[in-house]
């Protein structure tokens, strides 16, 4: 059964203790606001065991609701993994390196094509991400081959601290009008918990 939005947040206000408490001696990075769209994804697109999904280093959401038992995943946090968490067994992966997963993603992809497999691959970025050249060319090549894939864009408006649109310098992102079989946009506010962390100064 797909986890509630509540235990979703429950989770997250947990990790998120932790973190104050200086638990976890790594970085952490914290979702509010976005568990029914994140929810939602997954129903309408019915993801499946047998699919792959790959997520930036923000992702105890797609963990959680891709089969990672709540306690594997928090031992996994609490070792410093937040930003980097793999859980070969239920296919999903995340990567602290901006865009470090899209091309991944996309050969994941292209795998299941030349094999003919029933699967897909779902792979969620941040609007910063979505405008680097890499997320562009992997778009591209997803759509000019037909491969199995969908990118989710979660725009928080945030690049690290700056305004996304700031940072391009565009007043709208490429992809923000874009809803179709290969990528799904949707904004939400990040404000109960800053870019890393979960508000404090923790001093270890």
């Amino acid at each position: 059964m797909m986890l509630s939005k509540e235990e979703l947040i429950a989770f997250e206000t947990e990790i998120a203790t932790c973190f104050d408490a200086a638990m976890i001696r790594a970085p952490v990075h914290l979702y509010n606001d976005n568990e029914e769209q994140t929810i939602e994804i997954f129903k309408k697109h019915n993801i499946g065991p047998q699919d792959w999904v790959l997520c930036s280093w923000r992702s105890h959401y797609q963990c959680l609701l891709k089969g990672v038992p709540k306690d594997e995943l928090k031992a996994a946090i609490l070792q410093g993994r937040s930003i980097s968490l793999c859980f070969a067994k239920h296919r999903v992966f995340s990567s602290g390196i901006v865009t470090g997963i899209l091309p991944i993603a996309t050969g994941i992809a292209l795998n299941i094509k030349r094999k003919g497999g029933t699967n897909k691959v779902y792979c969620f970025m941040g609007d910063m991400t979505s405008e680097t050249g890499i997320a562009h060319e992997c778009i591209k090549y997803a759509r000019n081959h037909d491969l199995p894939i969908h990118f989710i864009i979660e725009d928080n408006g945030k690049s690290v601290c700056t305004d996304t649109r700031a940072t391009w310098n565009q007043e709208k992102l490429t992809y923000e009008d874009v809803n179709d079989e290969y990528i799904t946009y949707y904004r939400y506010k990040l404000d109960k918990y800053p870019h890393a962390g979960a508000g404090k100064r923790v001093q270890f």
